[in-house]
């Protein structure tokens, strides 16, 4: 099997590469987690510019017409440089969700702007007691004239603070953890009821916990049909995680790099510490791990756009579990690596093992996958 990219696919690669090298310094990324936004701005909008943004979608909407590769691609290279902007929550899950439950109305409406990168998207689908069950639903959405009431709390939406449009998974009927009841709304952030509470998570970007309080919609801020959401949560999640997985590998490239970097220059008894035989050891190892997460990613991304089936959620499965494994692997034999220096703020290699164990932690963790893939290899 050829895994090369085509011509088109690595001129994209390139152009996201560049980018991501000239514009995002490490320097610089600790001072655009320090806004408000907590991202660039100016970077975004360069990213918007170039198109990378319309990358999944399709032409019609102005988009590249990309699928996992193309979005591995990017991903990739976001991660190289622990670039802190909402790509994953705006263009590959919000966009994926309108993508797939909006009608031609809503399409227009908010897709067309999160292809072109005007408008940030977030995703409010887990909720306190939820634990990477996305199905744990207990987000209440009653009907109220020609629209809905909803109540409830959603926990750790990443990028929330700053989004221009939020989708919520509510419950319309069913019992809480039940799939069939749930559906998708499209909330304005500044509607009367919702109230964010903003807070930096652990890698240096920020979330939010998200209230809903009597938050009443109209009709058409309902995606899909109503109670019938928790296939397309389930199908764009998977997308989410093959993006989650080549987010990973940009970073645990990095990593290994910093690492070697490191075991050539620092010195004891006169001589390199990379001469001892068994950081050498330890550095074969890591570079093996990420080898593995570099293949489970280019899987992932290769039946990410398929159609749902039993097959599908188990790579998505293993390649979370896998990526999830190697991550921690990589983040903790780095650090021993290191010493102290590895963990210490002003050094870049501690922020990528946060990263890391950021990415293990989204979307189910390695235990979470491996129990789901081994649910699902004894359906089979």
């Amino acid at each position: 099997m050829d895994f090369r990219l085509n011509e088109e696919q690595q001129m994209l690669q390139d152009t996201i590469a560049r980018l991501v090298r000239g514009e995002y310094s490490f320097e610089k990324r600790l001072a655009f987690s320090e806004t408000d936004a907590g991202f660039s701005e100016d970077f975004w909008k360069q990213l918007s510019e170039l198109g990378l943004t319309a990358v999944p979608f399709s032409e019609e909407l102005g988009g590249f017409g990309g699928g996992g590769i193309e979005v591995q691609s990017v991903m990739t290279e976001l991660g190289r440089g622990l670039c802190l902007e909402p790509y994953l929550q705006s263009v590959v899950l919000g966009g994926g969700l309108v993508s797939e439950a909006g009608n031609d109305s809503q399409k227009e409406r908010w897709l067309t702007g999160i292809a072109s990168g005007e408008l940030k998207a977030a995703v409010a689908l887990q909720e306190p007691q939820s634990f990477y069950d996305l199905n744990d639903v207990e987000t209440r959405a009653e009907k109220s004239g020609d629209g809905y009431v909803l109540n409830g709390r959603k926990a750790v939406v990443i990028g929330g603070h700053c989004a221009d449009l939020i989708l919520v998974s509510a419950r319309t009927s069913g019992d809480a953890r039940d799939a069939r009841g749930i559906s998708l709304f499209a909330l304005s952030p500044d509607t009367a009821g919702i109230e964010r509470r903003t807070y930096p998570t652990i890698d240096g970007s920020k979330g939010c916990d998200i209230t809903l309080n009597q938050v009443q919609v109209d009709a058409d801020a309902l995606l899909g049909e109503e109670g019938k959401a928790a296939g397309v949560i389930e199908y764009q999640a998977g997308r989410a995680i093959a993006a989650l997985c080549a987010e990973a590998v940009g970073v645990m490239e990095v990593a290994n790099d910093l690492t070697l970097d490191y075991l050539k220059q620092r010195k004891q008894f006169g001589v390199p510490i990379g001469k001892f035989q068994v950081l050498q050891h330890r550095m074969v190892d890591m570079m093996s791990e990420l080898e593995q997460a570099r293949s489970m990613s280019i899987l992932a991304a290769s039946v990410a756009d398929e159609e749902q089936s039993d097959e599908r959620r188990r790579v998505l499965a293993a390649a979370k579990n896998v990526i999830g494994r190697s991550g921690q692997f990589i983040s903790e034999n780095g650090i021993q690596s290191h010493g102290g220096i590895g963990m210490t703020w002003e050094y870049n290699f501690a922020h990528y093992a946060k990263r890391l164990i950021m990415i293990n932690h989204q979307l189910g963790d390695d235990d979470f996958h491996l129990e789901r893939y081994a649910t699902l290899l004894q359906a089979s």
